[in-house]
């Protein structure tokens, strides 16, 4: 049977495991038995995809990032260059701790920006921005800018990419016109696009 998606020669994937039409797997990268990987998404050069992880349709993983297992990327998340995922809090080389795995789960739309570290048992909300070089330790809202070491909120982004003002609850995007509404620190709705 013909596949519906492209691995360069220099890769491997592991059997059984699941890849959606029109996909690519470049240069050098793993995908390792048991993994699901959607429709459409591309992974960069020297990516390992460890076993059970899921990626949903649309993905795009940049070069040098290793998605261990216990992550779970929702449809069209962007994991920037040499992004980093953890699945144990306390891990030691001499102990296994394979059963002790958490759960990192990236809602649809993030983004993830380059040398970022994500701290495993996590949720990235929808369309949520992790700055470079941020360092996670905690859940991020739906539409979160967050940067830093630890991660702080600085403000909010809109499904198109473009940062936000709130000027009381209310915010409009000024690049697309989709309006938002904001309870406290986190966006409870996309009330509409003009």
């Amino acid at each position: 049977m013909e596949k519906k998606y492209f691995v360069h020669e220099s890769s491997y994937v592991d059997e059984p495991c699941e890849i959606g039409k029109g996909t690519k797997i470049w240069h050098f990268s793993h995908i390792m038995q048991n993994s699901i990987i959607g429709e459409n998404c591309n992974l960069g050069q020297n990516v390992v995809v460890s076993p059970g992880v899921k990626l949903g349709n649309g993905v795009k993983i940049q070069n040098n990032v290793s998605v261990y297992t216990g992550v779970i990327c929702q449809e069209n998340v962007f994991l920037g260059p040499s992004c980093v995922f953890t699945n144990v809090i306390n891990p030691r080389a001499f102990v296994e701790r394979k059963d002790e795995y958490r759960e990192t789960l990236l809602k649809k739309g993030a983004s993830i920006g380059a040398n970022a570290t994500i701290i495993c048992g996590v949720t990235i909300g929808e369309y949520a921005l992790v700055g470079a070089g941020s360092v996670v330790t905690k859940d991020v809202p739906p539409y979160a800018i967050v940067t830093g070491a630890p991660a702080r909120l600085k403000g909010y982004i809109c499904y198109c990419g473009e940062k936000m003002n709130f000027a009381d609850e209310h915010a409009q995007c000024e690049y697309c016109g989709r309006k938002y509404i904001k309870d406290e620190e986190q966006i409870v709705a996309e009330v509409t696009k003009i």
